[in-house]
């Protein structure tokens, strides 16, 4: 690993197929996406599933908004998923690995990360959006017990 690269790793009480689900479809990603005390309408994610493809978010929260446009690299359904941000250099690989027993482990790489991201305030809130990630699943799953 470089000085410029960040890598997250999470294990979620969750399917593979239901974190991937959570991943890639705006309806989903509208409940988590973004560090606390940020949210993504619905309304400002584009999501193209393919190669080639755009991927854009719009967090807003009391401090401002923040767009986020990237071209997916890789898709592959439902194991791997990669972007490229232009406007950051910021290229994004996220592995999603069935543990069985409705688990899944997920790793982010993140390569040309700016320095402002790698603070360590960013990095606290990418993390508190994988918080978010594991709060949604559960109510997810929840629901679908109930």
């Amino acid at each position: 690993m470089t000085d410029d690269e960040l890598v997250y790793r999470r294990v979620f009480a969750a399917p593979r197929e239901l974190v991937w689900r959570c991943l890639t479809e705006p309806a989903e990603l509208a409940a988590f996406w973004g560090p606390r005390g940020m949210v993504t309408p619905i309304d400002g994610i584009v999501v193209e599933l393919r190669p080639g493809g755009r991927f854009e978010t719009l967090m807003t929260g009391e401090h401002g908004s923040h767009r986020m446009v990237a071209t997916f690299t890789e898709v592959v359904v439902p194991e791997r998923l990669a972007w490229f941000e232009p406007a950051s250099g910021v290229h994004t690989i996220s592995t999603l690995d069935d543990l069985g027993e409705g688990s899944t482990a997920v790793v982010i790489c993140q390569r040309q990360v700016p320095e402002a991201m790698r603070r360590p305030e960013a990095r606290a809130g990418f993390l508190s959006s994988l918080d978010k990630l594991a709060e949604h699943l559960t109510r997810l799953l929840q629901g679908e017990r109930s």
